[in-house]
């Protein structure tokens, strides 16, 4: 779907991918920007920022919570029109403690910014989709979402949420013969500050700016899936052909995945929802 006089809203857009995400969906001509975030400060420096570029709007929202994400989406519509592009960036990562050791907050927290929030986020938003017949759901998960990783069991389980809710309701629209299109992103660890601290021993951390790019080019190209990098779409193969025991020595040992959690660190301020990374 093109950008170009659409209307696009953005969660977690305040501040890494999703900012850049909303800058270039401006710079491709988007009609009006909508961000959604749990920051006011980066909010107002958002707007100030990308105002200079197109029209922007900005609310307050905690989108684990269904009556705001409803009260925002009225208010959005009405400030903007019909949301024709729909990115759920919002994000959290609590911790690089192993399961035994999470806490009920932890895992209930991860579950409902990671899973069930974007959710809320896209009911919200589909039944106006499809009812117009034009719409975009883009869903920002993770690598973490295909390839189990210790140090991180609760935020891989909230991302094999995502991915299978998120592809579930593409193939349910195809069904319907709608031409309103799922794309369910799957990239690896992003310098956005979110994972500071993660070491990748072979696979290079992505770049901010190049992983933004990537996504919105398949959302241009209405692609269903999109592994960041390329190779991520053949986990699942290797996954299936490989024995357990020599797929966790590959990618576990040789490719350093499963210790990529150890200095983990996080952001200064714990619990920050932020934009995506693996």
């Amino acid at each position: 779907m093109k950008f170009e006089n659409a209307n696009v809203l953005i969660t977690g857009g305040a501040s890494g991918i999703g900012r850049i995400m909303g800058r270039m969906a401006l710079e491709k001509g988007a009609s009006c920007l909508v961000i959604w975030d749990i920051n006011p400060q980066n909010i107002t420096s958002t707007i100030k920022e990308l105002g200079k570029i197109g029209k922007v709007r900005g609310q307050v929202v905690d989108v684990s919570r269904n009556e705001l994400v409803t009260e925002a989406y009225n208010k959005a519509v009405n400030e903007c029109g019909n949301i024709d592009i729909l990115i759920n960036c919002a994000g959290i990562v609590t911790s690089n403690k192993t399961f035994d050791q999470q806490t009920t907050d932890e895992i209930v927290r991860t579950m409902a910014i990671n899973t069930i929030a974007p959710m809320f986020v896209a009911r919200a938003m589909l039944p106006d989709m499809i009812r117009r017949n034009r719409g975009h759901i883009c869903t920002i998960a993770s690598a973490g979402g295909m390839l189990s990783n210790p140090k991180m069991s609760v935020y891989a389980a909230s991302k094999w949420g995502a991915i299978g809710w998120s592809d579930s309701v593409r193939i349910e629209l195809q069904d319907m013969k709608s031409k309103v299109k799922v794309t369910t992103v799957a990239p690896y660890y992003i310098n956005t500050g979110m994972f500071d601290g993660v070491k990748s021993r072979i696979i290079p951390i992505l770049k901010p700016e190049y992983a933004a790019g990537k996504i919105i080019k398949a959302i241009e190209k209405d692609k269903s899936f999109k592994g960041i990098p390329f190779g991520f779409h053949f986990i699942r193969f290797w996954q299936a052909i490989l024995p357990t025991r020599v797929f966790d020595w590959l990618f576990g040992e040789v490719f350093g995945i499963y210790h990529t959690m150890d200095e983990f660190t996080g952001r200064k301020k714990p619990g920050t929802i932020a934009t995506k990374a693996s």
